[in-house]
């Protein structure tokens, strides 16, 4: 088969999870925005959008045996159709018998349950995908890191534009409409992969879950690296509600928080970027840890209360050490996960990421109100730094470099 037509399933996999995710973030600013113009109250809009958030951890963590049992390819087409009907059953009910809010929140918790194992299915069809393009994975994935950091940095604005331009209702009909394209591509444009073990026999569903779980407590490496992602992520969640206190109390106008936003999400899109292209020649561990260490310096470097200018050169550091994190982590889990265990392994370590998000948003926004913006920000590198400082004296992430070696290379 010529390259060309070899690549086109990872080119049809990228264009679906970036579609896809700039779906997910219109439908963020659509649906809190339609509540809150229909019913005029910020306690059911913050509620509709808890609704929206707590099934993504529920479903990233059952659904994973779904996606091995059904097949990767098979989930993500039959979780985007789900999820697009979920969807476009709000602004139709809205258009014709009318909608009340627990109708609406009982779409937004289907919509968000469905979407999720097709995130994990879409994730597990894509080491196949990137082995028949015949491409490095670090070069792959840190792409797929740059498209997804893109697709949520330009998702957020586009929304606003749609909500602003033609209603909550039009987005949301448009929402649904990216979701049938992204199962489409994958339909059309995806093979079944060869290692799919949706046709062998199966275990009770529990025990197959646990399987997954199993695995993951028996590798040292997924452990460490759970273990750390859970960490940084309950520290770091409180972010966007702390940053927009501080720009506002510092700096004094929305602008400059959406500046602010914008130049983190940017620098993290181009820290991943640069990765795709050199990430095969640098060490695992030492790129790893080094570009960990440069996450905190945004957060120590705002608790000091700094000029505009020197806050937007900080973050733009710590966004852009953070760009390859992910995709580096990424290339690593693909090569320890075997292929029959990547729905429910894929799943448990992207519902155990999801999982501490509430409680740190939580924390974060008592930290704000007990201490402070810039306090809140100073014991959030120094907590971040100690979760750096567990990766260096944690001897288990030497095996990133040893399992590089032991790869087959590949253009």
């Amino acid at each position: 088969m010529p390259p060309v037509r070899r690549r086109i399933p990872l080119y049809a996999l990228y264009a679906a999870d970036t579609i896809s995710l700039a779906g997910n973030a219109v439908a963020q600013i659509a649906i809190p925005w339609y509540v809150l113009t229909t019913t005029g109250s910020a306690t059911l809009t913050a509620l509709v959008v808890f609704f929206n958030f707590l099934p993504i951890v529920l479903a990233a963590f059952f659904g994973g045996v779904v996606v091995d049992r059904l097949g990767f390819r098979a989930s993500s087409i039959v979780a985007d159709l789900a999820s697009s009907a979920a969807v476009a059953a709000i602004p139709l009910l809205a258009a014709t018998v009318g909608i009340e809010i627990w109708q609406l929140m009982a779409l937004v918790f289907v919509g968000a349950l469905l979407d999720a194992p097709g995130a994990t299915a879409r994730a597990a069809l894509f080491p196949d995908v990137v082995e028949l393009a015949d491409i490095r994975m670090e070069r792959a994935s840190g792409i797929r890191a740059g498209i997804q950091q893109g697709a949520q940095l330009v998702g957020a604005p586009l929304g606003g534009v749609l909500v602003a331009g033609f209603g909550a209702t039009a987005a949301l009909w448009m929402d649904a409409a990216s979701f049938l394209v992204s199962a489409g591509l994958v339909l059309l444009l995806v093979p079944r992969p060869h290692r799919d073990a949706s046709g062998e026999p199966r275990g009770r569903f529990f025990a197959e879950l646990a399987d997954g779980l199993r695995f993951i407590w028996r590798q040292p490496l997924v452990r460490a690296v759970v273990a750390m992602v859970v960490l940084s992520n309950l520290i770091e969640a409180p972010l966007p509600v702390v940053l927009a206190v501080f720009a506002r109390e510092e700096y004094g106008s929305a602008a400059d928080f959406g500046l602010l936003v914008g130049v983190l999400g940017g620098a993290a899109l181009a820290g991943a970027l640069v990765y795709s292209a050199v990430g095969h020649r640098l060490p695992r561990r030492r790129t790893f840890l080094v570009c960990f260490s440069g996450v905190p310096i945004g957060y120590l470097a705002l608790a000091a209360q700094p000029s505009l200018p020197v806050a937007l050169a900080a973050l733009a550091l710590s966004g852009l050490a953070a760009g390859p994190i992910n995709p580096l982590l990424f290339t690593v889990q693909t090569e320890i996960v075997p292929a029959a265990l990547r729905g429910r392994v894929f799943g448990a370590i992207r519902a155990g990421a999801w999982a501490s998000i509430p409680l740190g948003i939580l924390l974060g926004g008592l930290a704000v109100a007990a201490i402070g913006a810039p306090a809140t920000f100073l014991v959030m590198g120094l907590s971040l730094a100690v979760v750096v400082g567990y990766g260096f004296f944690n001897r288990t992430f030497r095996e990133m470099d040893s399992r590089k070696a032991e790869a087959t290379p590949t253009r």
